[in-house]
């Protein structure tokens, strides 16, 4: 298979779309999601979107004041204050609007050319790749590419993609990777792409050479 026959076949057996497509929901969440599980994402964001509605309602707001809604995501001292500050840069700096473009996106603290991809294809459709510890290291395991850093992997899928898979690819290689490419453990025996994956040919042939004679 051509790297966009692996792409959309991933995408076609793993589909996953966002049911919020709020700029500044999405943004926020995203910042939540960092080093969790989805479920604690999701149950952070649904405590404090319950409290604070709004972007004016989040900058007013203090980092304390957010401890106990989002302790679920974990990390939830830092999450807090880059949550506030965040919010005080969209205010002040772009009217209370989410930018929709990555130079500004990538203004806002802490936000990297992930958190801005995943905003700018979820909230406005604009195709852009975030690439996760899933992206790079499925990507890879694959031998769709032959990177060391997600940034190195953003750029070579966006060279072999067409920009109509960049901004599906993300949702669904979490999913895949959730379920089937796991970091440790990865479940080969099961998984549909086996047979197009450089890492379980090579696994392959390893426990071939173990077990030969001599």
């Amino acid at each position: 298979m051509t790297p966009e026959k692996v792409a959309r076949r991933i995408i076609e057996l793993f589909p996953r779309t966002s049911k919020d497509r709020d700029p500044f929901r999405v943004l926020i969440k995203t910042i939540l999601s960092q080093r969790t599980r989805d479920e604690n994402t999701d149950e952070a964001s649904k405590r404090l979107f319950s409290r604070y509605k709004t972007v004016e309602d989040l900058a007013r707001a203090s980092p304390e004041d957010l401890y106990d809604l989002i302790k679920p995501a974990g990390m939830y001292r830092q999450k807090a204050a880059r949550i506030i500050e965040v919010s005080r840069k969209i205010l002040k700096d772009f009217s209370g609007k989410v930018p929709d473009n990555l130079e500004d996106l990538t203004k806002l603290p802490g936000v990297g050319r992930k958190t801005a991809n995943i905003v700018l294809w979820v909230s406005f459709k604009k195709p852009a790749i975030a690439v996760d510890t899933h992206v790079h290291r499925i990507s890879n395991r694959l031998g769709l590419v032959e990177t060391k850093k997600p940034e190195e992997t953003e750029v070579s899928l966006m060279k072999i993609l067409p920009r109509s898979l960049w901004g599906p690819l993300n949702g669904s290689m979490v999913e895949f990777g959730r379920r089937i490419c796991k970091p440790q453990s990865p479940k080969c025996s099961i998984c549909p792409l086996k047979n197009e994956c450089d890492y379980y040919h090579r696994l392959r042939a390893s426990k071939s050479k173990e077990n030969s004679p001599g």
